[in-house]
């Protein structure tokens, strides 16, 4: 799911330090803010939205109720807080937490399931349509990194993701959307769901993959990417790490010949997507790709 400017919001621990900072940057930008959740102050008002107990008191309470859920909340208390949006009736969650318990996400994982609930992340640094909003912690109001444009970008890391909209722009292009999907072993938007939802996105008319080594989410992208007309270049990070050695995010860990750099990169070539060495290639194959 692609979250624009009129989805209504709320922030599921938005009277913290980080939920404040964020919530106050995403308002700032365009993003629809229309209340937040603390149980311990339901009924105050914060940064100029009201505040209430649950997300199911605010979709009550909320004037045509909201769309999407921003979760700045613990590991131990994400959980609780996930399903209570979904419960509400959320269209989509934003886990930007890390560190949950795997049994937690995993029944957070099936409870969005049976209610058709999206959920973003966990371990998301969030998404940002350029030009209309951003959810999470990314520096969308950075022109130099998101000037609105017609390249979208899905990354399972925040800081590579950045990395590469830096290096579309600097190319002289700009982002349509991007997409972080989140670097745990379980998520809830996989690399091939953000692929097809950027596809059928009019803005896009081209795609950028920042993948990793580990699991298999590259691979079946790029079932779907062989029935692209979009252009689409991609870069796996992890190259030259060694199997069996968990690198950076929880979900890069190679097994065996599962997950490599080379059954990736394979499999997307195959694919028709260029495979980039480095961020700073994008440019130049998008020169080349795109006309």
């Amino acid at each position: 799911m692609i979250i624009r400017g009129n989805h209504k919001v709320i922030v599921q621990g938005i009277t913290g330090k980080q939920g404040t900072f964020w919530s106050e940057r995403m308002m700032e930008y365009g993003t629809k803010i229309v209340g937040g959740v603390n149980p311990k102050k339901a009924g105050t008002e914060h940064i100029g939205v009201p505040v209430f107990g649950s997300a199911v008191d605010a979709m009550k309470g909320l004037d045509g109720g909201f769309d999407v859920s921003i979760l700045f909340i613990p590991p131990m208390g994400a959980k609780a807080a996930a399903l209570d949006a979904i419960e509400a009736g959320a269209k989509a969650v934003v886990c930007l937490t890390e560190h949950i318990p795997v049994q937690d996400v995993m029944y957070m994982m099936a409870a969005a399931k049976e209610r058709g609930t999206q959920i973003i992340g966990p371990n998301t640094a969030g998404g940002v349509t350029p030009g209309e909003c951003f959810t999470g912690f990314m520096p969308a109001f950075n022109d130099k990194i998101f000037r609105p444009g017609n390249v979208g970008i899905i990354s399972r890391s925040g800081s590579l993701g950045t990395l590469m909209c830096l290096n579309v722009v600097q190319a002289g292009f700009g982002i349509s959307a991007f997409v972080g999907i989140g670097g745990d072993p379980i998520i809830g938007t996989t690399t091939r769901d953000a692929l097809e939802a950027l596809d059928a996105f009019e803005k896009t008319e081209a795609v950028v993959m920042v993948g990793e080594i580990g699991g298999a989410m590259e691979e079946h992208a790029a079932e779907y990417a062989a029935k692209m007309n979009k252009p689409m270049a991609a870069f796996i990070a992890g190259g030259a790490a060694p199997p069996g050695k968990k690198m950076g995010h929880a979900g890069a860990i190679v097994m065996g010949d599962k997950g490599t750099y080379k059954s990736k990169a394979d499999a997307l070539s195959a694919a028709g997507v260029a495979i980039l060495d480095t961020p700073m290639d994008v440019g130049p194959v998008l020169k080349e790709r795109m006309g």
